[in-house]
């Protein structure tokens, strides 16, 4: 991905009007998943076309996969393969930049019997922890192989039978969850998933909806128990909006004086709407339309107005997993809430597209935010006095919008280098910036 891209925004604007933001990424990936092994046709709309999900698709289109050329907001069909329809393929499988095709794909191939594989991914996904999916699958009898004994990618898989079995994850993880109930689909015998806190639940949702045995049991959902046997059956799926990516528009409605934003059809699932118990504590000024459900995900449409004197928030435990990706974003909004905010808990942060604390805190130090970084989290300053500033998304997507939204709070007019890495999960970004502060 080549990224000597600058873009200049001058702050002050206020940003009023309607949006739709991209669809569901996690959902995206999931629906392709799935429909490609469910029987009969999976009708799919709303898909977010970036490169993540597309890495999905281009995937399974080496293991056999019916999935035709994706054209952005367009409806597409997938003819299912069923469980046991997919090919080995002739060519390595390039997840590109996602860690959700790759450990996703891990489970479903595992479980694959007598057909090899070999998953790679670019320079920066080949450096992210496999062995968190690859050692529960070996339990289960996957055999698993790759760098630094197994922990990295290229990842060989030798598709085996797997025997159904209880398995505690150490972190609440939905793609090391969904990599074991995939697997747990071709399993003899039944799979447990057990979480330490429960993480997003989109691939149990999505499986039921298809038809799986699948039951979640134990206090707060943490156990999530799959038997095989059971058929998948193709589906009609909406994707709805990313709430990840509608945050950004939420948190800047409710901190740029003088905004409305509504955000159209967005994904209301209650392991991923942390960033609304956040706006709660905040003392944001939000309402919720039009709730609806579909293919067994929530969803609605959300208004923000700006609200006046902020309050700071902590953040920690078990909220965590349902707010990994709006850390970044929810950074900027601290520093212009009243009182110190806390961050607690998200090494997690350290690994993924970057090191989010760090790259963060560095960039939000340019436009003059009082910010120190901890092991595990940040301590950030309220009430800062933004500056225009020189910044760089360091190549990742979430910081490069977060460092957006910051700039209209700047005085001056601001350089955000590299700033197309927003691609990656919000292709038309910057357009929609555009739309709604003119």
């Amino acid at each position: 991905m080549k990224m000597n891209n600058i873009r200049t925004i001058k702050g002050g604007a206020n940003l009023k009007g309607i949006i739709k933001v991209p669809g569901d990424k996690s959902i995206s990936h999931r629906a392709l998943i799935i429909g490609s092994i469910a029987q009969g046709e999976t009708t799919i709309e709303g898909f977010l076309h970036s490169e993540d999900p597309l890495s999905t698709a281009d995937c399974l289109r080496k293991l056999g996969a019916n999935i035709p050329n994706i054209k952005e907001d367009e409806t597409f069909v997938i003819s299912g393969l069923g469980l046991n329809g997919l090919k080995e393929p002739r060519e390595i499988l390039n997840c590109g930049n996602s860690g959700t095709t790759m450990r996703l794909l891990m489970g479903l191939l595992a479980g694959q019997e007598g057909k090899n594989f070999i998953l790679t991914g670019d320079r920066s996904l080949n450096e992210r922890p496999m062995g968190r999916v690859g050692k529960p699958l070996s339990l289960m009898g996957g055999k698993i192989f790759g760098r630094e004994s197994g922990n990295k990618a290229p990842i060989s898989i030798d598709g085996n039978k797997l025997k159904g079995c209880v398995i505690g994850t150490p972190v609440a993880s939905a793609q090391v969850k969904s990599a074991l109930l995939l697997a747990g689909l071709m399993a003899s015998g039944t799979t447990t998933v057990i979480e330490p806190a429960s993480s997003r639940d989109h691939t149990e949702r999505m499986l039921k909806a298809f038809g799986a045995d699948i039951s979640i049991r134990g206090e707060l959902g943490r156990n999530v128990v799959i038997k095989p046997g059971a058929s998948l059956i193709g589906q009609r799926i909406l994707i709805p909006g990313d709430i990840s990516s509608a945050a950004f528009w939420m948190i800047a409605a409710s901190i740029v004086p003088n905004s409305e934003v509504l955000v159209k059809n967005v994904g209301l699932n209650p392991t991923r709407t942390g960033i609304l118990n956040v706006m709660n504590l905040m003392g944001c000024n939000y309402e919720i339309l039009d709730k609806s459900i579909i293919a067994g995900e929530p969803i609605g449409s959300i208004k923000v107005k700006t609200a006046k004197n902020l309050r700071s928030f902590n953040i920690e435990g078990d909220i965590l997993p349902k707010l990994i990706d709006e850390i970044p974003i929810l950074t900027v909004a601290a520093c212009f809430c009243n009182g110190v905010t806390e961050i607690k808990d998200a090494q997690e942060l350290r690994v993924k597209e970057t090191d989010r604390l760090k790259v963060m805190a560095r960039q939000l130090r340019k436009f003059g935010a009082e910010i120190s970084e901890k092991e595990d989290g940040l301590i950030i300053k309220g009430q800062s006095k933004f500056n225009s500033a020189e910044v760089d998304s360091e190549t990742d997507h979430r910081v490069s919008m977060s460092l957006a939204i910051a700039s209209l709070l700047a005085k001056g007019t601001s350089k955000i280098l590299r700033a197309d890495a927003s691609s990656v999960s919000y292709p038309a970004f910057w357009e929609d910036l555009a739309k709604l502060t003119n």
